[in-house]
C-alpha cells in the first residue's frame, strides 16, 4: 500500500510540475518575449490598418480579385498550389506546396496555363513572364514578389487606376524592400495600398 501511495503522489507532483511549467510558465515566457520591441509586430501578425480598419497582414500574401478582369487594377501574388484555379486566389487559411517534382506532368502543364494567362492579363510574350509569377512558394502565401514581376504589372495598373507608369514605378521602387521572393522584393499588399491611395479620385 505504502508503494502505491508513493507512486500515486509521484505522479501527481509530476502533473502538478508539468501543469504550472508547460501551462502557465512557457506560455507567459513565449508572450513576453512576443512583446520585445522588433518583434510584436511579428507576434501580433504584423497587420496593415488604414483608416483605422485592418486590411491585411504584410507577412501574408492574399491576390487580390479584380471586380472586372478586363480593368483590373491591381497588383497580384505569386500563385498558390492550393487554389482551385491554375492562378488562384488561394484560401489564406490554408497553406502548402504541391510537393510535385519540376518533371510532373500536371506541374508543367498548370505552370504553362500560369504563363499563358499572366502573358494574355499583362499583354506581353509568354517568354517576359517572370519565373516567380507562375511557380507557388512552399506555403503559397508569399506577400512578395520579385521586382521583375511588379515591372511587368506596372503598365496594366497604371491604365486602371489612372496614375502614370512613372508614378506607379516609383510606388513600386518605395515598396520595394531585401525581403521577398528575390533579393529584392516588392510587397504586394503595401503597394496595392499605396498606388489606390494615389488613385486620382481616391481622397
Amino acid at each position: 500500500m505504502n508503494s502505491l501511495v508513493k507512486q500515486t503522489w509521484a505522479g501527481l507532483r509530476v502533473i502538478i510540475a508539468m501543469t504550472v511549467l508547460l501551462g502557465l510558465i512557457y506560455p507567459f515566457a513565449v508572450w513576453a518575449i512576443g512583446r520585445i520591441p522588433g518583434l510584436e509586430s511579428n507576434a501580433e501578425g504584423s497587420v496593415v490598418t488604414q483608416n483605422g480598419q485592418a486590411v491585411g497582414s504584410s507577412l501574408i500574401g492574399i491576390d487580390p480579385v479584380a471586380a472586372d478582369p478586363a480593368h483590373d487594377p491591381w497588383f497580384h501574388n505569386r500563385p498558390s498550389a492550393l487554389s482551385k484555379d491554375a492562378l488562384g486566389p488561394g484560401d489564406p487559411s490554408t497553406s502548402g506546396a504541391s510537393n510535385k517534382g519540376p518533371f510532373n506532368e500536371d506541374l508543367v502543364k498548370t505552370i504553362t496555363e500560369r504563363k499563358d494567362a499572366i502573358a494574355k492579363r499583362e499583354n506581353v510574350a509568354p517568354a517576359q513572364v517572370p519565373a516567380d509569377a507562375v511557380t507557388a512558394s512552399g506555403s503559397g502565401l508569399d506577400p512578395s514578389i520579385s521586382v521583375a514581376y511588379a515591372d511587368l504589372q506596372i503598365p496594366r495598373v497604371a491604365k486602371n487606376t489612372g496614375l502614370s507608369e512613372d508614378k506607379v514605378r516609383e510606388l513600386v521602387e518605395a515598396n520595394t524592400t531585401g525581403a521577398g521572393i528575390g533579393v529584392p522584393g516588392v510587397n504586394v499588399l503595401l503597394l496595392n495600398l499605396a498606388a489606390h491611395s494615389a488613385a486620382p479620385g481616391a481622397h
